[in-house]
């Protein structure tokens, strides 16, 4: 990690600005950055570091990255108490999709629930929790890991920005990006839900015709619905998926 790729508040701060990402917490090694952010602080703000050790996926998996190569952070956010907390993967999935988009210069796309995906590889991950009225999403995102530095037993090929395309990138200029976008995108969700992202979360949707398994049926995917739901066609049926994960074919 170089010096001009620290995550340090002083590296950091000045590339954000708008309201997300103050307060800045930062730590070089956490545990998980879903745990660094109090009750009492504000909408807007963020946990990072540049290790985790004990860092959560969802349903259980963990999340791991070499110090220094990975954007590893949590946002804060308070919406009304009506709101559906995993629409918010989904709308910071179509955000952080969004920004590494315009990095890459390559089309990236939104696997339901929480995973973003390039050359049909993760990329990122999502996990929005809820607790003490707030909604905390924690966001991975491999940018410089090396091949063999990524995991092989996972369920989704594993991939970072670097093993895409060859191009080491700077991370505090792509969380300021990937912040900025999601400040967008959740402003839009908080006026119409998951329709004020819809274009283009839908346009990006990873599983959509693709034969999957989920629950232990097989089928074929349809779409993201506006509901944040998954629609499967299982023999002409079309049943929404509410939650679950899915196995596709590659």
């Amino acid at each position: 990690m170089t010096r001009e790729d620290s995550l340090a508040p002083e590296h950091v701060e000045p590339l954000l600005t708008g309201r997300f990402g103050h307060p800045y917490v930062y730590e070089a090694s956490c545990e998980s950055t879903q745990e660094l952010l109090g009750v009492d602080l504000p909408e807007g703000a963020l946990a990072l570091c540049d290790e985790q050790t004990h860092g959560r996926g969802r349903l259980g998996h963990s999340w791991t990255a070499p110090p220094g190569t990975a954007i590893l952070c949590s946002l804060l956010l308070r919406p009304p108490e009506d709101r559906i907390v995993s629409e918010l993967s989904l709308v910071a999935g179509t955000a952080v999709a969004e920004a590494i988009e315009e990095a890459v210069g390559l089309a990236v796309q939104v696997k339901w629930p929480n995973d973003v995906m390039l050359n049909r590889r993760k990329v990122a991950g999502i996990l929005a929790e809820a607790a003490d009225g707030r909604i905390v999403v924690g966001m991975g995102v491999n940018v410089s890991q090396e091949r063999n530095d990524l995991p092989e037993d996972t369920n989704v090929p594993a991939a970072s920005l670097y093993t895409s395309d060859g191009i080491k990138r700077e991370r505090g200029a792509l969380l300021a990006a990937i912040l900025e976008r999601l400040e967008v995108n959740y402003d839009a969700w908080l006026e119409r839900g998951l329709d004020g992202v819809y274009d283009s979360l839908g346009s990006r949707d990873f599983l959509r015709g693709r034969r999957i398994a989920v629950n232990g049926e097989s089928g074929v995917g349809v779409k993201i619905d506006r509901d944040g739901r998954f629609v499967v066609d299982v023999g002409g049926e079309q049943r929404a998926v509410e939650s679950g994960e899915i196995a596709y074919e590659r």
